[in-house]
């Protein structure tokens, strides 16, 4: 757990055990699989490659990818896959979320993984409905959007991020480095299943790095937040100068029609930004921007505040987290007196 309050980390803590076999203990130096929250890290990047000019929120995504495109068809006749509607789920793209990779199975390119083919264990990543017509979570727009930032700046995926993010916030205890790199796994917490078993070879691999690949910890969550939060104040522009930063907390779905909103999905959204979820309202400064974050094993969430120097990070090496996780949260929220935050 990491707590954000007066716009500083004011606490972090590990609780619980890395492994169910031999009991090593939690800390705050302790690993733990991102998940979904690889995501709003990963937009951050593709941010930051806009302001550097290489990028364009609005921009046919086809224009800048080089060794692989969507493909075209009746769907992107008129409307096109831009990198704004990759990072608000709007791009019409299919597969929602990814398995990953045992350590005992074959781990397939990013190209595989694209075209759906073997070993890749997922679909094509296709436009099946017109781009921005209709919000509905999409990993498969991240990996469109892996393979935009890599065609680009001809890097790989976590020297990009790496660089663009990760070393400018100091961030030392992330990697979107997959499989994790020997040295580091000591310090990993194992995955384990909604049983409690420790998942076979500790964890999965998610070659789906920008949907899911981020290896981090609470406290650099929470420094990553903390930024966001000065840079939207104006006051720190270490990743994003506080322009983009307001583009990425403003809620991309105002003139967006509410019937096209997936049905499946209609409860849990709330507001859209470039990578962040969005709630709260900030004529009552209860704006604030999260992820939730699944993989096979973990579960975990970010929350914090817009302008109010608060907010706290959640990770856990289970299944069995996520309603556990909500009730850390609702107990800190009210230790803090966060403005509107629902305790129910």
């Amino acid at each position: 757990i990491a707590v954000i309050d007066g716009g500083e980390l004011a606490w972090a803590g590990g609780y619980g055990i890395l492994d169910v076999g031999d009991n090593r203990p939690v800390t705050t130096a302790t690993l733990f699989q991102a998940c979904s929250i690889s995501k709003p890290v990963s937009a951050m990047a593709a941010l930051a490659l806009v302001e550097q000019g290489k990028l364009d929120l609005d921009e046919d995504v086809n224009q800048k990818l080089v060794s692989w495109q969507v493909p075209e068809n009746e769907f992107t006749r008129d409307k096109k896959v831009t990198l704004r509607r990759l990072l608000t789920h709007t791009a019409g793209l299919t597969v929602s979320g990814f398995r990953g990779y045992a350590s005992d199975e074959q781990v397939p390119t990013l190209h595989q993984i694209l075209d759906g083919t073997p070993p890749a264990n997922s679909v094509p990543i296709r436009v099946d409905a017109v781009p921005g017509t209709q919000w509905r979570y999409s990993g498969g727009g991240f990996m469109v959007l892996q393979q935009l930032l890599i065609d680009v700046t001809g890097k790989p995926f976590p020297e990009i991020m790496q660089d663009l993010v990760l070393q400018k916030l100091v961030l030392e205890q992330s990697t979107y480095q997959q499989p994790l790199p020997a040295d580091l796994r000591a310090g990993a917490a194992c995955a384990h299943d909604e049983t409690g078993a420790r998942v076979h070879g500790d964890w999965f691999t998610y070659p789906e790095m920008a949907a899911g690949g981020l290896w981090t910890t609470p406290s650099d969550l929470a420094r990553l937040a903390i930024e966001i939060q000065k840079s939207n104040a104006g006051a720190s522009n270490r990743v994003l100068s506080v322009e983009m930063t307001d583009q990425m907390l403003a809620d991309q779905m105002e003139d967006f029609p509410a019937e096209m909103v997936s049905q499946r999905y209609s409860r849990e959204i709330r507001n859209q930004g470039l990578g962040f979820r969005l709630e709260g309202q900030p004529v009552r400064r209860s704006a604030r921007f999260s992820h939730h974050g699944g993989n096979m094993g973990y579960r975990c969430f970010i929350v914090a505040y817009s302008d109010l120097g608060q907010g706290a990070v959640v990770m856990t090496n289970s299944d069995n987290g996520a309603e556990f996780i909500q009730e850390i949260v609702r107990s800190i929220a009210q230790e803090y007196g966060w403005v509107d935050y629902s305790l129910d």
